[in-house]
């Protein structure tokens, strides 16, 4: 069983009575959201989809936490918006001059890479929330137990507490109601009247009602359960960060049963993605990253939903767009093949099935063999048609060019080696290292390519029967030594396209040109 479903049947279970399981993630918009966070959201949705298949009602949530503080300047935006460190990100200037601020330029940018994944949760924007006074009776709550909380935030931490920094504890921000920034002091909080009284380091000072405010923001480990319960929340990952003995989750989860008396979401910790060949974490503000448009450049959407779907979510992994693109579409193609014949089951194939869009089989053109064909044919779509109809190959034609377009975009931007085009001219220092036995072989080699009356299949039947002999790992052998020598003065390559597909792409008599000197 997928760990998706082992999920959500212990939810079930945990909840018999239930209508409609909640199940939410949440990001900050602090900068391009990274495949790293789009774990959260695609680990929530892989749960819904299982609660759902189980007959279950699902609400999906998904928080933009654009009413927190503008932290850093991230590495790709203008050093200038430094001067905006301190607002909410709802109030900060939009980095491109494309929307209305900061936060809803980075929001609409994943919303639409999520429509590619028919990832589709109601969004909830917490400044819109806070801003509404909807969260204003929770703030007014926390207020009024303000040492309660301090005392279960201390438990967690090894400094000693103190009566004097207990009654200066405040568990909410003031956004300041001049210059907006959170540069603010609490001095006291009113319970009878409800008002608290700030003051900001840009001079202002103030009295607010606390039922009528709209720029207070509670601490993060006092509003994640206060929201868990406002949302009735009973399933939620977070990453690593947040999930040691001390970290953010157990913390949350006394001050939800404490403070506001709901018992803590299912919880279910991720671990970081790292990019290949780094150690570092990924990071919106530092640049060091991949977005989830960058692989639905290389990438069909499946294909990198599935590598998501057969992690554990505790389990770290890479991501690489070298050589590993060819390896990850081909262990896909081949567990596709696999449900589609019903010889695959069991965990493999349930994550292919989850993460399969509406109406797909799974099924498209072999990405190795598109990207070994195009450099050859000049990225000619039409000619790669014609060339894997030839052949046998059955594609959709919608398919074809999407897998045209990943292939080339990743041998342009990733792997510019593969820009491999038929030699112009014979290779004669290579052929001269050839011994007589391998002479040999090229030209019965290019008395098959002269005979017109054979087929493909016959074609290639005698080719691979050019190296027959009894034993057959020797002939193996010279098989795969016939073909790199081929490759090679063809090419200059030690492989390339299936070799029917090749002398398609290059033409018999350029083929001969090169072969037969």
């Amino acid at each position: 069983m997928h760990w998706a479903e082992k999920i959500a049947g212990q939810l079930i279970e945990n909840h018999p009575e239930r209508q409609t399981f909640v199940c939410a993630s949440g990001i900050s918009p602090s900068g391009s959201v990274h495949i790293g966070n789009f774990r959260e959201i695609v680990t929530t949705s892989f749960v819904a989809k299982a609660l759902r298949r189980a007959g279950k009602e699902v609400r999906f949530i998904f928080s933009w936490d654009d009413f927190d503080r503008f932290r850093k300047v991230p590495k790709l935006v203008d050093p200038a918006f430094g001067q905006y460190i301190g607002l909410p990100y709802s109030q900060v200037p939009c980095p491109h001059g494309c929307h209305t601020s900061y936060a809803a330029h980075f929001e609409a940018e994943f919303e639409q890479a999520l429509q590619a994944f028919e990832i589709e949760p109601e969004f909830i924007y917490q400044s819109r929330e806070y801003q509404s006074h909807r969260y204003n009776p929770a703030i007014l709550h926390a207020l009024r137990h303000r040492e309660e909380i301090y005392d279960i935030l201390m438990s967690f931490k090894t400094g000693e507490s103190s009566a004097e920094d207990r009654a200066a504890f405040y568990p909410v921000n003031v956004y300041c109601g001049r210059c907006g920034k959170d540069a603010t002091t609490i001095h006291s909080f009113d319970d009878s009247a409800e008002t608290v009284v700030y003051s900001c380091k840009c001079g202002h000072a103030d009295t607010i009602c606390v039922p009528e405010a709209d720029n207070m923001k509670l601490h993060w480990k006092i509003d994640w359960p206060m929201r868990w319960n406002m949302e009735q929340v009973v399933f939620e990952p977070g990453g690593r960060d947040h999930s040691s003995e001390t970290g953010s989750y157990n913390v949350a989860a006394v001050i939800s049963e404490r403070i506001f008396g709901n018992p803590p979401p299912m919880y279910v910790p991720y671990e970081f993605i790292s990019i290949k060949g780094s150690y570092a974490k990924m990071s919106s503000s530092s640049g060091h990253n991949y977005t989830p448009d960058d692989l639905l450049n290389i990438y069909a959407p499946e294909n990198i939903l599935f590598l998501f779907a057969k992690y554990q979510p505790n389990a770290a992994f890479h991501i690489g767009l070298d050589e590993d693109v060819l390896r990850n579409y081909a262990e896909f193609e081949r567990y596709a093949a696999g449900v589609h014949a019903g010889t695959l089951t069991g965990d493999l194939a349930d994550a292919l099935e989850l993460s399969l869009l509406s109406g797909s089989t799974g099924t498209s053109p072999s990405f190795s063999q598109v990207s070994s064909l195009l450099p050859l044919i000049n990225f000619d779509r039409e000619l790669l048609r014609d060339i894997l109809t030839k052949n046998g190959e059955k594609a959709d034609e919608h398919q074809l060019l999407l897998t045209a377009d990943r292939a080339e975009h990743w041998i342009r931007n990733w792997m510019p080696h593969k820009l491999i085009t038929v030699n112009s001219s014979p290779d004669l220092a290579y052929y001269h290292t050839l011994d007589a036995a391998e002479l040999k072989w090229l030209r019965t080699l290019c008395s098959l390519l002269r005979n017109c009356e054979l087929d493909e299949t016959q074609r290639m039947t005698q080719i691979y029967a050019i190296c027959h002999h009894e034993d057959k790992k020797t002939m193996r052998t010279q098989q795969k030594r016939l073909f790199t020598i081929i490759y090679q003065l063809v090419l200059s390559a030690d492989e390339g396209p299936r070799l029917p597909m090749l002398i398609q792409a290059a033409g018999t008599e350029r083929m001969l040109s090169l072969l037969d000197l």
